[in-house]
């Protein structure tokens, strides 16, 4: 079957579609139903079945007889360090780790919170946590102590998993210390904590409560899987940028363990056994679906880097990984991408590997502007295909379909709507808008498995910050439109929709533009307040490395290619040249920060913020050309 065929029964039989997708997964208990709607708009999928998502993403490709398969390639070049687990390896880790954390006290329902960097030992113990029916809870290692603290309070853990450091391309950063400040903060007290000692950052250990890592496996029996239902929680991932109590995503079981398995063939591409790489972290949801679970539910080899993509050592550290490894599919940020192109925009680094394994790229995270996606394109000379999702649905909404049908690459676009999503364009009324024509992206319920089910412990937050928006649809928060042939243009979120003087418009159709001039390496546009027009768009831009143009000129370039292709009524005037943007670590520019700066507004910068330092350095860039500080152009 086509796309048109698999999307249709997915949106008009989702019973029959998931129940057939489900055979993919081994169950304990067969469920008693596909979709249970009795508690709308509360649903849950495969009620009453009973399953082991670690056990479907390890135990049963060791029974299968592909134990001597590589399931983990872990590649460090921050620590010149490399290590390849085989599928019958991290069982043996996975099980007698979760053996350890049971002796511990750990059981099924417990929460358990996973503080640490790139390594293997994340993904064991995040696998054990789901051996054991309990709730991992990864936070981002190096996240401050007092968001490390908020999250022990509302998630509650009985014990706590870390590393003692991290580790930087030109420094370690400890983490023991921020554990050990979180731990004095927190009103909620977790019995145990389990610590990995690096040699490169050994952390001092508190006696009473701290275990190292090898201690608390010592002279432990494996631990078999845990049957839990469907519907049990396998995990909580707070939402980025959270101020006070965050939203816990909740991810159930059983629809997960059926979507992330579809998704491998249906969406990548991917077949059992070959590497695929996301390179991501596993404290986002990236690393979540597509370093950890996915992967490994599928039977295909996946790979931990810790490093960056230039830096560690050259802007060739993908190229290397990607030839090293024989990787098939990688899954990336738009964000590394630019940052190679940054450094090397002539791809010369490139040429020094075998790309002949390499089939397709897939980006996310950020919206990708055509200029980085073609230029992508040209250098691999494979799909480059930029698909869109988000921490809530924990896979997919949109994307092209390797293992379905492959559409013809159009830039700007994050492609069609992935089988189950009922994509919807609305107005502010609920009406639904003409193809062509921007509204708030929406998506009709139910969602489809994998997508939370409500965020922990508070339904109402649920419902008012997902549901309220229309009756009966879920609002994705992001704005864009659908064309005549089905393809989704995700072009910002609502909030950087611009009104100038009463015209509504984008914000990433203007980063299109600037994205496109040869001396632009990245940008971002923001709309800043103006008391003849409401707002007026302002356009931030980094120049590519060994660019020799004058601001000056730049700025005149920049503004006159706006006028030209968005048109006068964008009232497009102000550029403002920055060294770098604020982003998380997740590569996600952060413009509503720069748009406070800008308005001379308080802001909190985000927990997930990459470098505070570069917040200093926009309100001096904005400064400079009349903004911030109280000065309006």
């Amino acid at each position: 079957m086509g796309y048109a065929e698999v999307y249709n029964r997915s949106v008009n039989d989702p019973e029959g579609f998931w129940g057939e997708a489900a055979e993919g997964i081994d169950w304990y208990k067969p469920y008693d139903k596909v979709l249970d709607d009795s508690k709308a708009p509360f649903y849950h999928w495969f009620a009453g079945g009973e399953l082991n998502t670690c056990y479907n993403a390890v135990d049963r490709h060791v029974e299968s007889g592909r134990g001597k398969q590589a399931a983990i390639i872990y590649d460090s070049p921050v620590t010149q360090n490399k290590q390849t687990i085989t599928y019958a390896q991290l069982q043996q880790q996975v099980s007698l780790f979760a053996g350890g954390l049971a002796r511990l006290g750990v059981e099924k329902g417990d929460r358990v919170i996973i503080y640490m960097p790139m390594i293997p030992e994340a993904l064991v113990a995040m696998l054990a946590c789901a051996r054991l029916g309990a709730i991992h809870s990864v936070v981002f290692g190096g996240f401050s102590s007092n968001e490390l603290a908020t999250r022990i309070n509302d998630a509650k853990p009985k014990a706590l998993v870390a590393a003692s450091c991290g580790i930087e391309p030109n420094r370690v950063v400890p983490y023991k210390p921020l554990l050990d400040k979180a731990f004095e903060m927190a009103e909620h007290k977790p019995d145990h904590c389990v610590v990995l000692q690096r040699p490169q950052g050994p952390g001092e250990m508190t006696a009473g409560r701290d275990l190292e890592w090898n201690e608390s496996i010592d002279g432990v029996e494996p631990h078999p899987c845990v049957p839990v239902k469907a519907t049990d929680p396998l995990y909580i991932l707070y939402t980025s940028g959270t101020t006070g109590k965050p939203k816990g995503v909740v991810r159930d079981n059983g629809g997960h363990a059926v979507a992330l398995n579809w998704s491998m063939k249906n969406i990548y591409g991917m077949e059992p056994g070959e590497v695929f790489w996301a390179a991501s972290d596993v404290g986002w949801v990236v690393g979540h679906s597509y370093i950890v679970y996915a992967p490994l539910l599928y039977g295909c080899t996946t790979v931990v880097y810790e490093g960056k993509p230039v830096g560690t050592p050259d802007p060739g550290a993908f190229w290397r990984v990607i030839q090293e490894h024989e990787v098939s599919v990688m899954f990336t940020a738009p964000t590394a991408f630019r940052a190679i192109k940054k450094e090397d925009s002539k791809a010369e680094h490139l040429k020094r590997y075998d790309m002949s394994k390499f089939r397709a790229l897939f980006l996310a995270g950020e919206r990708c502007d055509p200029d980085t996606l073609g230029w992508a394109q040209e250098i691999l000379e494979r799909p480059v295909i930029d698909h869109w999702w988000q921490t809530e649905t924990g896979w997919p909404i949109a994307a092209n379909f390797l293992g379905i049908e492959q559409f013809p690459i159009r830039p700007g676009t994050a492609g069609k709507p992935v089988p189950g999503y009922n994509v919807q364009i609305l107005d502010d009324h609920g009406a639904p808008i003409p193809a062509g024509q921007m509204g708030r992206i929406m998506i009709k319920l139910p969602l489809p498995p994998a997508c939370l089910p409500t965020l922990w412990q508070n339904d109402q937050r649920f419902q008012e910050a997902y549901l309220s928006a229309q009756p009966g649809y879920y609002l994705t928060g992001d704005s864009g439109y659908l064309d005549e042939e089905g393809f989704l243009y995700v072009m910002g979120r609502i909030d950087d929709t611009i009104n100038v003087a009463g015209h509504r418009l984008s914000t990433g159709a203007m980063e299109e533009v600037l994205a496109s001039h040869p001396a632009v390496a990245e940008c971002a546009v923001i709309g800043v307040q103006d008391t003849l027009k409401g707002s007026l768009p302002m356009g931030l831009v980094v120049i590519k490395s060994g660019v020799e143009q004058d601001e000056e000129s730049l700025r005149k370039e920049l503004v006159a290619q706006v006028r030209d292709q968005i048109g006068p009524v964008a009232a497009f005037k102000l550029v403002a040249v920055v060294k770098r943007l604020p982003k998380t670590r997740s590569g996600k520019i952060l413009r509503a920060i720069m748009r406070k700066i800008a308005d001379n507004e308080p802001f909190q910068p985000p927990a997930t913020i990459d470098d505070p330092a570069i917040l200093d350095e926009i309100r001096e860039n904005l400064t400079g050309i009349g903004y911030a500080e109280g000065k309006k152009g």
